[in-house]
């Protein structure tokens, strides 16, 4: 079955106010442990500073290309943004005032307004989706630093499936080069809902194939959380079941590079 898309606008800016909170949180609850900051295991060489710091810079970044309405890349050497404090309250607070503004000019705009982006759709709605679903995975980063992080909304972690097939793996492929597709053909499967994606490599092609499921060289089964923090690096494979060529999923990662 192909992906059935569960998120507009209204929910995705729902989802990203709630995943804004619950980041915060963690956050502040690595803070007040007293001591070094915890590092971020899923973030090599990261800290829970580093990954706020750079959470918050995004979100300002954003703020300034939507409210004023850019088409193009904004000018760095024009663009000023508010430094991120010392001050670990401090610096919290400056993440949730950040995606405070971020969500109200989402809100503003709705997800149709022209803005620059570095994919091909050029709308306020690409920006949100993408960071409804980088603020969902680095929520879980920022809990798995101080114990066992939750899971991602399932449906947050459905469309994080589908946006990174779909956007992400084209995208990361021509930021790093990857080598050609050779015919290889990937399924992932959910248990906890009636979704499966299947993914062919085709030269410099990465093809979403619409309808029944045809045959696949390897399939990997699990939670749609799992599917998705799979795909964005987070968690092994053995976390899901694997039918088939199983030497081709860590290919996946040759085809797809991580950024």
């Amino acid at each position: 079955m192909d992906h059935l898309d569960q998120l507009d606008h209204a929910g995705r800016l729902t989802a990203f106010r709630t995943e804004a909170a619950a980041f915060e949180k963690a956050v502040r609850g690595a803070f007040d442990r007293g001591g070094e900051v915890p590092p971020v295991p899923s973030c090599p060489g990261w800290s829970v500073t580093d990954l706020v710091r750079h959470l918050g810079g995004v979100h300002r970044y954003l703020a300034h290309l939507l409210r004023e309405r850019l088409t193009a890349p904004p000018d760095p050497a024009g663009l000023t943004l508010t430094e991120a404090p010392d001050d670990p309250d401090a610096l919290a607070d400056w993440f949730a005032q950040g995606a405070l503004e971020l969500a109200g000019l989402f809100a503003e705009l709705g997800p149709d307004t022209a803005v620059w982006t570095w994919s091909v759709e050029q709308t306020s709605g690409f920006w949100l989706r993408m960071q409804l679903i980088e603020l969902a995975v680095h929520r879980w980063d920022a809990e798995s630093a101080t114990g066992t992080p939750g899971t991602l909304a399932p449906d947050v972690a459905a469309d994080a499936v589908t946006q990174t097939i779909q956007v992400m793996a084209p995208a990361r492929r021509g930021w790093r080069q990857a080598p050609p597709g050779a015919g290889e053909r990937y399924r992932f499967r959910r248990t906890d809902g009636p979704e499966s994606w299947t993914v062919l490599f085709s030269g410099d092609q990465v093809l979403l194939v619409p309808g029944v499921p045809s045959p696949a060289d390897v399939e990997a089964e699990g939670s749609a959380c799992d599917l998705a923090l799979f795909l964005w690096g987070r968690v092994p494979a053995t976390r899901l079941r694997v039918t088939g060529d199983a030497a081709l999923l860590p290919h996946w990662f040759t085809l797809v590079p991580p950024v």
